[in-house]
C-alpha cells in the first residue's frame, strides 16, 4: 500500500519543496507584534493545504494569542486508530540578520541543506506530515489512520495558551495516540527514538545585606557581604562529584536499569570537550556523561551577578546578590516539590546578616518518558531504520517540551516524538537549516509508520 504514497512523494518533489519554500517564506514570529499578519498568513496557509488535502472539521480557533490551526480526517473508519499529530507553525526572531548567509525567510539549498528560519523548527517537519497526507489522498484516496492535527502559533513563546485550548476541548483533541515532529536525531542519517524528556524547573535567588553599597575599607569586618553569603549557600547545594546536596532532591528518582544503560551506551554520542571546548567532562558520581545529559536530574546555575561590573576596581560591599537556577528532572520528580526542597535548603544554609528573596519559575513541566517496549516505538523504530538503512538507536533528551507533558496529563494518551532534525541544523541562530536527506527520509519513515499503526 505505501509504493504508491512513496512513488507520488518522488515524483513530486521539486512541488512540494516550492510549496513548503512558500510556508517558510512567511515570517511567522511569535514574539513581534509587528508580525501579527504574517502569523495569521502562516495559519491560513495550512488551512488551505488541509483543506486541498481533504482534511475535514478544519478551523483556525482564536485563542487569548495566536490562532491553533485544527482539523480532522475521519476517512479511516470508526475501527482505525485517530492519531493526534501536533506541531508549531511560528517561528524564532531571525535577528541577528547579519550573521545570515542568505535571506533567512527566502529559503536557499547550498550543500544538500534548505536554509530557512523554520525549516527544522518546525515548519518542515510539520509540512512532512502534511505531505505524507496528500500523497496518501492523491494515490489510494484515504489516509490509513484517523488524524486530528493541533498546530499551533504560541510554541516560541511557551505556548502561553495552548494548556487552556486542550483542557477545555477534551473531545475534540482526543484521540488513542500523538506524534509529536519537534525534535531531532543523535547525528545526520541516525534514526533515533526520542523516548524521554527531561522535566524543568528553576528558582531565582536575590540576597540583600546593606539597603545600599558600603565602602568595604569602613565596613568591611561589620556588615556580611551579599555575594560571599550567596556563594555561600549555592557552594552547598552541589558537590564537587557532581552530586547534587539538598535534601530529598534524589527521593523520587529511580535508579537506571541495565537496559537502559545498554541502550543509553550503544548511542554514538558526540564528543562533549570538542563539541563544547571544555577540557574534560564532568558528571555525577557512579554515571558516564551519556547517562548524566540523558536519564538522571541535573542543577544548574545559569546566571549569578552582582556588586561591581566595570573596568578596574571598585572598593564596596554590595547591596544585593542574585543566581539564576534551573534543574532538569526525571520522571517521579514533581518540579513544585524541587522548588520547595530547594527552598528549604537555601533557608537552613543562608547565612546571617542577610536577606534572601526567593522566586519561583512559573514555567515548569514534568519529565516524560514512555516504554521503549512499547508497540508504537517499535513500530516508528522499525519505520525508521526501514527509510534510513540503519539500525534505529533510543535515546533520552535532557531537553524539555511541556506540551508533552499537558498531552499526557490531560489525555493519558502514548507520545510518539519523530524527529527528523540534525544536531548541524543551529536551531533559534542564524543560518538555521534541513537536511534534504532528512526530508525524503523522514517522509519515507512516515509513510511506513502511518503503514504499520493503522491497526494498532
Amino acid at each position: 500500500m505505501s509504493e504508491q504514497a512513496l512513488a507520488y512523494l518522488k515524483e513530486n518533489r521539486t512541488i512540494l519543496l516550492e510549496k513548503l519554500n512558500e510556508f517558510l517564506s512567511i515570517p511567522s514570529v511569535s514574539t513581534d507584534s509587528d508580525r501579527q499578519q504574517d502569523i495569521h498568513n502562516a495559519a491560513g496557509f495550512l488551512v488551505t493545504y488541509l483543506t486541498d488535502i481533504g482534511f475535514e472539521n478544519i478551523e483556525k480557533k482564536e485563542t487569548a494569542g495566536h490562532p491553533l490551526v485544527y482539523a480532522e480526517y475521519n476517512g479511516a473508519g470508526p475501527d482505525a486508530p485517530t492519531v493526534l499529530l501536533y506541531g508549531h507553525y511560528d517561528v524564532q526572531p531571525a535577528d541577528p540578520l547579519e550573521l545570515w548567509d542568505s535571506d533567512p525567510f527566502e529559503p536557499e539549498v547550498r550543500k544538500g541543506r534548505l536554509f530557512a528560519r523554520g525549516s527544522s523548527d518546525d515548519k518542515g517537519q510539520v509540512f512532512m506530515h502534511l505531505a505524507v497526507f496528500e500523497a496518501y489522498m492523491k494515490t489510494e484516496g484515504k489516509i490509513p489512520l484517523n488524524v486530528k492535527v493541533c498546530i499551533e502559533g504560541e510554541e516560541e513563546i511557551g505556548s502561553e495558551n495552548l494548556y487552556e485550548m486542550l483542557n477545555d476541548n477534551k473531545e475534540l483533541f482526543k484521540a488513542d495516540f500523538a506524534v509529536i515532529s519537534d525534535s531531532g536525531m543523535v547525528a545526520d542519517n541516525q534514526p533515533t527514538i526520542l523516548y524521554g524528556l527531561k522535566g524543568f524547573t528553576g528558582i531565582e535567588i536575590n540576597v540583600t545585606g546593606p539597603d545600599h553599597d558600603l565602602h568595604s575599607g569602613i565596613y568591611g569586618g561589620a556588615i556580611r557581604n551579599p555575594i560571599m553569603a550567596l556563594n555561600h549557600i549555592l557552594s552547598s547545594m552541589k558537590n564537587e562529584e557532581e552530586v547534587v546536596t539538598v535534601a530529598g532532591f534524589y527521593d523520587d528518582v529511580d535508579p537506571l536499569t541495565d537496559e537502559e544503560r545498554k541502550l543509553i551506551e550503544a548511542v554514538q554520542g558526540e564528543d562533549f570537550p570538542t563539541a563544547t571546548g571544555a577540557p574534560e567532562t564532568a558528571s555525577e558520581k557512579g554515571y558516564t556523561a551519556k547517562e548524566h545529559t540523558m536519564a538522571r536530574p541535573t542543577f544548574e546555575i545559569n546566571g549569578i551577578y552582582g556588586g561591581y561590573q566595570g573596568e578596574g576596581t571598585k572598593t564596596i560591599i554590595p547591596s544585593t546578590a542574585t543566581a539564576k537556577i534551573t534543574c532538569r528532572l526525571v520522571p517521579g520528580q514533581d518540579p513544585e516539590k524541587i522548588q520547595q526542597l530547594l527552598e528549604n535548603h537555601i533557608e537552613r544554609t543562608a547565612p546571617s546578616g542577610v536577606t534572601v528573596d526567593i522566586k519561583k519559575e512559573k514555567l515548569s513541566a514534568k519529565a516524560y518518558k514512555v516504554e521503549p517496549t512499547n508497540s508504537l516505538i517499535k513500530k516508528a523504530a522499525n519505520s525508521y531504520t526501514k527509510a534510513f538503512g540503519k539500525e534505529t538507536v533510543y535515546v533520552r533528551m535532557g531537553g524539555s517540551i511541556p506540551v508533552v507533558e499537558w498531552i499526557e496529563e490531560i489525555y493519558n494518551m502514548p507520545i510518539v516524538l519523530l524527529g527528523f532534525g540534525t544536531p548541524e541544523d543551529r536551531l533559534h541562530s542564524p543560518n538555521e537549516s534541513f537536511p534534504l536527506n532528512s526530508f525524503d527520509k523522514g517522509m519515507e519513515t512516515l509513510v511506513y509508520y502511518w503503514n504499520e499503526v493503522k491497526e494498532t
